[in-house]
């Protein structure tokens, strides 16, 4: 179930949903991660099949792919700088592969390997600013490599699998979330690291952190069926939970309350009619969402599952809500 923002349309019980544009289908297993090319009509993915593949949009408006490259272990993470057209592949085996895309994206050239862990690569970042390569893995370990050597510049140990990772790239600060339920916040440097804090507010594994550089939040959402939002920048120790979902996060919407809740007399005497209206509505994406992305110049969201689909949706309606 994905979550939409809305409006309080003085009473209106009237609901934006997501219109679907197109079902791209093909991979043989999960699809781990996938992307939409900003400003093409294409989209990358990567799958426990073994294959990144590149879908661009035929004059029939149906999407093929216009590249497969089969790899050496399942694909388990990526990250796709859309700039310099840099695609970083992080499998099962430990390994991280890094590709160039070619302008037309109908080829892609590998470029180096990094020997980055030795079990599965959780996630992994590419920092242009820094020309770092930034993963976590369930070995335990977060590394981070140089991507114009390939050489290792440090890393830093965890008490349990790494499951998901965030970077904030002006202040070189990372988020760790790992099986514990732990987000460990360290700040980076050419030469090794610094302890900052713990984020400790779930009661199990961390599935999927999201961060927001410009209000300096950061999203974590867990097994335990719980989204927790910190603020960062605040400096405060301030968490907000959002509930709403009845199974584990897999991954976190960018916008949305959930929920309407319960208030006691007091605060429902003085708050009005639109404060106690839930912002969320619900939409039944018919698949089990592993992944999202969300490109707002193009309206568009993306949701890849355990179907072995990906589903691109219309989000012109939320954003005009919004």
């Amino acid at each position: 179930m994905a979550a939409e923002i809305r409006t309080f349309p003085g009473g209106s019980s009237s609901v934006q949903k997501l219109q679907l544009i197109a079902k791209l289908e093909g991979h043989q297993d999960v699809v781990n991660m996938a992307t939409i090319v900003k400003g093409e009509d294409g989209v990358i993915s990567i799958s426990d099949d073994k294959t990144v593949r590149i879908w661009l949009k035929r004059d029939g408006g149906n999407y093929w792919p216009s590249v497969c490259h089969i790899m050496p272990a399942p694909a388990t993470a990526m990250d796709f700088n859309h700039e310099t057209k840099r695609l970083f592949v992080g499998m099962e085996n430990g390994s991280i592969s890094e590709f160039q895309v070619a302008d037309d994206y109908n080829r892609i050239t590998h470029e180096r390997n990094y020997l980055a862990h030795i079990a599965k690569v959780t996630s992994v970042i590419f920092s242009i600013r820094t020309e770092w390569v930034l993963s976590v893995g369930h070995d335990k370990y977060f590394n981070w490599h140089c991507s114009e050597t390939g050489r290792r510049l440090g890393g830093f140990q965890c008490n349990s699998w790494c499951t998901a990772l965030q970077f904030d790239m002006e202040s070189k600060h990372c988020f760790i979330g790992d099986y514990s339920g732990v987000i460990t916040m360290l700040k980076i440097e050419e030469t090794g690291y610094k302890p900052v804090t713990t984020l400790k507010g779930h009661s199990s594994a961390i599935r999927c952190l999201a961060w927001d550089p410009e209000k300096q939040m950061l999203f974590s959402g867990g097994f335990d069926q719980v989204i927790i939002c910190w603020d960062i920048g605040g400096k405060r120790g301030t968490a907000y939970e959002l509930q709403g979902h009845h199974s584990n996060r897999s991954s976190i919407p960018v916008m949305g309350f959930e929920f309407r809740v319960r208030i006691c007399d007091e605060c429902h005497s003085v708050l009005t009619d639109a404060d106690r209206v839930s912002l969320a509505t619900f939409n039944d994406s018919k698949h089990c969402i592993m992944h999202m992305d969300l490109d707002e110049a193009q309206s568009q969201l993306l949701t890849s599952g355990s179907d072995r689909m990906i589903k691109l949706w219309d989000i012109t309606d939320l954003l005009r809500s919004a």
